[in-house]
Order: C-alpha cells, then structure tokens, then sequence
C-alpha cells in the first residue's frame, strides 16, 4: 500500500485520540506522577511508572473516541469540532467503536500488573471515563464529573504501592477535582455559544458571567486543600514555593479569562499544564530533600 494512503487510513484514527494535541493526556499524567510520588515518598519503581503512564495514554485515547462516537450528532454544530472524522464522515462508526474496543481491552490488559484493590479503583475509572461524554446530556456538571474521573488515578496508585488509602491521598484526590472542573470549566468557555445552541450543557453555561469568579473559587479551595496537604505530610519548602507559583498561574489565567477572548480562554485551559508541572517540581524536590535528609 502507497505511503499516502496508509497515512489516509491513519489519520482519521490519530485525530480520534486527539494524538497531536496530547494536553489531555499530560492534564491526567500529573495528577497520577503526583499520586505515584507521593505514594512511594519519593520516585516510585520504574513498572510502576511505566504501567500507569501507559494507562493513562490508552485510557484518555478511549475516552476520547468515545466522546467523538456519543458527540458525533453535535460536532457538526460546533466550530472547535466540526472538522472531527465522524462529524465529517472520513470514518465510519463501527470503526471508532472497533478502535474504542481494543483501546480498552489493551488498557485492561496492564490490570494484570496490579493488585486487587487497584484494580478495583481502575474499573470504577473506566465507568467514568465511558459515560463521561454523556453527562453533558443531562447535567450541567460534566466537568465536575470528568474531575472525578481524573482524579482516581491517585487513590489507585495509592493502592497500587501502598495497598491502602490514606487520608493524604484522598485530599490530593479532592484538590484534583477542583482543578479539573476548574480548568475544563475554561474549556467549556471556548464552546459556550455553540454549545447552547447545540443544547449541550457545562458548568460554562451554569456559571454564565460569574464564570471566572466561581473558577477563582474553585482553584482557592485547591489550593487550601494542597497547603492542608502539605501541612500533613510535612513537605518541605520547594512544595510550598510551588504552591506560590501556582497562584500566580491562577491569577494569570483568570485575567486571560475576564478578557473575554475566546481565544483567551484556550490560552488560560492550556496555561494548566504548568500548575501540573510546577506542582510535580514541588513534590519531587521535596521528597528528594527528605530522602538526603534521612527523614
């Protein structure tokens, strides 16, 4: 088969797990270096590393092939969406749906690596990575729901290293969802008019003009978690210089999103994969000053 026409065949498949846009799955690749670190009080072992991140590619492609075959009526009527392969007809359903399949059979198959309780918790993620899509149908907390979703990599890789759940892990897990409803919140803010025409329903549309108040709030209540976070485990002081800087991204990304500039709103959704990062810094050098510390 001609070059060209294997990349004809390709394509539609790459666009369908959003391959050339991989901030999806860096926004749950944090969280879950995140939980994995804090776990293991320090780098966790290399399979484990490898198992998750493998997970959280395969999962966040499922998720999205499956939104693109619940959306496929909707797309169309979206800017943002509108050139999708099945809103545009360059792949039929049953091949997503095929596609969808064997992304969640080879997801399952890392199942074997973990224990029973982690597998429980990645089971039970999976069910919201599925029905997430639909939610938008009948709630207007689609976002908060995707947190949720997000968020259950860190009780797994909890359970995974520790084979419990400790309270640490559940407040990081609660300062996720509030970072994930609030960012994909200013997601939603990219799509608001479509998405209104569209009937669609998000938190941007919930929230309406007090969007980038009640986002301000969302990430406050983050970030008081993350300090009772850090206060409990005793970090050291690169976690709380990290905390610092992720306000100053916050307070950036809500003067992106009181301009109201769609193109702004983007900006300020994609301005998250550094509070990703600066947090990991965080954790990272101070479980590294604790280990040359003998603590």
């Amino acid at each position: 088969m001609p070059v060209t026409n294997i990349s004809k065949t390709i394509t539609p498949y790459l666009q369908l797990i959003r391959f050339d846009r991989p901030i999806g799955t860096l926004l749950l690749l944090w969280p879950t270096l995140w939980g994995l670190w804090i776990a293991a009080h320090g780098v966790p072992p290399f399979k484990y590393l490898l198992i998750f991140g493998l997970g959280v590619f395969l999962m966040r492609s499922a998720g999205c092939v499956v939104n693109d075959i619940a959306d496929k009526d909707f797309d169309g009527k979206v800017t943002r969406t509108k050139e999708r392969p099945l809103a545009v007809n360059d792949l039929p359903v049953k091949n997503a749906l095929v596609f969808f399949l064997v992304l969640l059979l080879m997801a399952a198959s890392l199942l074997i690596f973990l224990n029973k309780l982690a597998i429980i918790i990645a089971v039970i993620a999976a069910f919201f990575a599925i029905t997430y899509p639909f939610m938008k149908r009948h709630t207007y907390l689609p976002q908060l729901y995707l947190g949720i979703s997000f968020a259950l990599s860190i009780p797994m890789a909890f359970a995974q290293i520790q084979n419990s759940i400790p309270p640490e892990a559940w407040l990081l897990f609660i300062a996720n969802i509030f970072w994930t409803t609030a960012y994909d919140t200013m997601y939603a803010m990219v799509d608001r008019k479509d998405d209104l025409k569209a009937g669609i329903k998000s938190t941007a549309i919930l929230f309406g003009d007090l969007d980038y108040i009640i986002i301000a709030i969302i990430q406050a209540m983050m970030m008081l978690v993350l300090l009772l976070l850090g206060l409990k485990l005793e970090m050291n002081s690169p976690y709380y210089i990290a905390l610092v800087v992720v306000v100053i991204l916050f307070i950036y990304q809500n003067r992106l999103l009181k301009s109201r500039n769609i193109a702004n709103y983007f900006k300020a959704f994609l301005n998250n994969n550094w509070v990703g990062l600066v947090l990991f810094c965080g954790i990272f050098f101070s479980f590294a000053i604790k280990s040359s510390l003998g603590a």
